[in-house]
């Protein structure tokens, strides 16, 4: 377990220096390839759901035995050479310093007012139509799409690399992007994607709850409004379609002081989300760098959580063997 915390530090430690440089490999690149290469081969006929399991199957196969086996190589190596290769393998699932710099890469233009281009980089990481968007609501698209992927992107792949070490933050991020490629209620994809989408679900029920309760916890509310940010957390939680995404947006709003959700369109198709949050005060341009804010300090809380876990369970471990050796 200490290895674990170990690896995990040492990755975001990583994460924060080198990030994602395009040109080096990336998991994430091959997992998006081969998942590609499966839906083009068998999202067809009849069976579709079936097939859908059987390309998740394959693909989480794929990431995790050669994930466990390098892992347990590295061990046998050395002690140090194994935590070394699980912190590499662990800051490939962790998008922290990414995430981050996409935020700012819209924050820019608009501090610039160049309203065009800040559209342009939100396409980048939104699915919504953004050509007709103004700064408002491209701040909206910006500072949701961060509370969301602090879970996502960040907190999920720490929580299952503290749970089973890289061969399970790689096995989580292998779900997710299966997710993110055809996890959708559309007539190519809701068949197919059914057991991307489930899995995910799963794989992000307790991430995006600690995600939810650490942003709360490591930032201050607007206004110093403690007991109301808590009040917004479990009052808009649920109201999101998805069962976990919620937990991010309304702590993200009641934290700023604003109203996430709305109106948002898909390809020409008006989507009505529900309202997270008081619009105490009105989306502006510098929400985005205080959206960048708590992600951070989200990410210190949660590794804080993951180092307290796992002391304590490393303890209860050692009371329990010298118990039973009395």
């Amino acid at each position: 377990m200490i290895g674990h915390v170990l690896a995990i530090t040492l990755a975001l430690i990583i994460d924060r220096f080198i990030g994602d440089p395009p040109s080096w490999p990336h998991p994430v690149k091959w997992m998006g390839s081969l998942i590609c290469i499966l839906e083009k081969k068998w999202n067809h006929g009849w069976n579709r759901k079936w097939k859908g399991i059987m390309m998740v199957l394959f693909v989480l196969l794929s990431i995790f035995l050669p994930a466990i086996f390098i892992c347990a190589i590295s061990y046998k190596i050395h002690f140090v050479v194994g935590i070394l290769v699980e912190s590499i393998l662990i800051s490939t699932t962790i998008a922290h310093r990414s995430l981050k710099e996409a935020a700012m890469e819209v924050f820019t233009p608009l501090k610039q007012t160049d309203i065009g281009q800040a559209r342009l980089k939100l396409s980048y990481i939104v699915g919504r139509d953004t050509d007709q968007l103004m700064e408002s609501e491209i701040v909206r698209g910006t500072v949701e799409t961060v509370a969301e992927n602090t879970s996502d992107g960040v907190i999920a792949p720490l929580f299952w690399a503290w749970i089973g070490g890289a061969p399970l933050a790689l096995l989580y991020r292998a779900i997710n992007t299966c997710d993110s490629m055809v996890g959708y209620k559309n007539d190519r994809y809701s068949d197919f994607g059914w057991a991307s989408a489930r899995l995910d679900d799963f794989m992000n029920l307790i991430p995006s709850r600690l995600t939810g309760f650490a942003m709360l916890l490591s930032n201050r509310p607007f206004n110093n409004r403690t007991k109301q940010a808590w009040e917004i957390l479990f009052r808009d939680a649920k109201k999101h379609p998805s069962p976990n995404s919620g937990w991010c947006e309304a702590s993200a709003a009641a934290l700023l002081g604003v109203q996430l959700g709305g109106m948002n369109t898909y390809k020409g198709i008006v989507s009505n989300r529900a309202l997270m949050g008081d619009p105490v005060i009105s989306l502006s341009r510098d929400h985005i760098l205080k959206m960048n804010q708590i992600l951070t300090r989200t990410t210190l809380m949660c590794l804080l959580f993951l180092w307290l876990g796992g002391v304590l369970i490393v303890m209860a471990s050692t009371w329990i063997k010298s118990a039973l050796f009395i």
